[in-house]
């Protein structure tokens, strides 16, 4: 008899409630010496996920940043393209901002935890402390950095930074040369091994996620065990808070950009793009999704000229959902281990957010990649991370379906707006 396969996500969603029920067995039923003695040995097997994930996390975003700075072809897709990478920037930018009011206003926390901040909670003031007395000045000489030490150091910002520079470089020199000249034929070289390398590390990442439901049951089991049924607070407040900020901008910013800038009726332009929000919900990937997409903005009369390049560069690098969501957790982090946000850290976290989501890679579950990077921006220890990130696993794969709803809309939505605008739209 043959045995069904069964999916990523549903083995996924298998692991974290087995892993809930189990250690929450062990809290409510158990000693504190026996659920000591099998968290033991139960919880290396989830820690190994969070080493595996910080050991691509990295490569993951430094290739895919050159790759995608260097896709943008500046000098042939001009004011078009220009408008295309404001939009994105833009919305990216408002869905962080959002993603921040919402959390400060929700104010995600974990009551009760004494326990599990408490070996960490020194540590983490002393973090604050030392980044509350750098100067703004510290803060922009520390972006640019030898880009070999940050890769080496776990420093995200200079590498993001660098990492852009050097595709955008890269993109100059094939734009200012000839098709046939030997700098460009070394340039293209280049970047089809970083390309390959990209594609390597992607294909990490598929190894990694096979072992995602032994390493989510084990990460939920220890996290149940240690705090009971006060998880259950938090992941309703997380989940509440992602969700609003994914509606508010398919429902409200979405539409009503829509309204302003092409005066019609923005609920029929996102009626005729619902395939492609559906698909993006389904399958979590605005990769994925690609295909669909271009059918759907193709029966909205948009060219070709403007959708093969808006489209793939959208499914890149603009990632509102992620924006919405990767701050709410930033926010559970400071108040599980005390730590308190100045106004130049918080600058600092929109800014790694938003730099940090073009390297999400429209990949299933990108997000929490990237949340190692904003959370280690903050101060945080690599065990106080992997407490967050731990949290973050069990529930992910729900949030992740609506983040990527949003992405793509606000990919659709941005290619209409300017074709609309740039006349690229056919009469139908």
């Amino acid at each position: 008899m043959r045995i069904p396969k069964i999916p990523l996500v549903a083995r996924i969603l298998i692991g974290f409630i087995a892993g809930t029920v189990f250690g929450l067995a062990l809290s409510e039923c158990c000693s504190k010496e026996t659920a000591g003695t099998v968290l033991r040995y139960l919880s290396p097997f989830g820690t190994v996920l969070v080493a595996m994930l910080k050991t691509v996390v990295y490569p993951i975003i430094f290739f895919s940043l050159i790759c995608g700075a260097a896709s943008l072809p500046l000098r042939k897709s001009g004011r078009v393209g220009g408008a295309v990478l404001l939009w994105y920037t833009a919305t990216s930018l408002f869905a962080t901002l959002l993603g921040v009011a919402l959390a400060v206003l929700m104010n995600p926390r974990l009551s009760g935890a004494d326990t599990l901040a408490a070996g960490h909670l020194a540590d983490v003031k002393a973090s604050a402390g030392a980044a509350t007395s750098a100067t703004f000045t510290d803060f922009l000489t520390g972006l640019f950095q030898n880009p070999f030490a940050a890769l080496a150091n776990g420093q995200f910002l200079p590498i993001i930074l660098f990492a852009i520079a050097f595709g955008l470089a890269a993109r100059s020199i094939l734009d200012s040369t000839g098709e046939d000249s030997e700098t460009a034929d070394t340039v293209r070289t280049l970047l089809k091994a970083l390309d390959g390398a990209q594609r390597v590390s992607f294909k990490l990442i598929g190894w990694v996620i096979h072992y995602f439901p032994i390493g989510v049951f084990a990460l939920a089991a220890t996290n149940f065990a240690t705090n009971g049924t006060l998880l259950f607070g938090p992941y309703l407040q997380i989940t509440c808070c992602v969700v609003l900020g994914v509606l508010v901008m398919i429902l409200i910013v979405y539409p009503l950009s829509i309204a302003l800038a092409c005066r019609e009726n923005p609920f029929r332009i996102l009626y005729r793009l619902r395939s492609a929000i559906l698909t993006a919900f389904v399958t979590r990937s605005s990769a994925a999704t690609l295909p669909v997409s271009f059918l759907a903005i193709d029966e909205l009369g948009v060219d070709r000229t403007l959708s093969s390049f808006s489209l793939p560069m959208g499914a890149t690098v603009n990632m509102d959902g992620v924006c919405v969501h990767l701050p709410v957790f930033v926010i559970l982090a400071a108040n599980l281990f005390g730590h308190d946000l100045t106004f130049l850290q918080i600058t600092a976290l929109c800014l790694s957010i938003l730099f940090a989501s073009i390297g999400a890679g429209g990949i299933p579950g990108g997000s929490v990649f990237l949340l190692f990077m904003v959370l280690e921006n903050m101060g945080l220890t690599p065990d106080q991370v992997a407490v967050v990130v731990a949290l973050a696993l069990g529930i992910n794969p729900i949030l992740d379906m609506f983040e990527t709803c949003c992405n793509v809309t606000g990919d659709n939505v941005c290619t209409y707006i300017v074709a609309h605008k740039s006349g690229l739209i056919h009469v139908q």
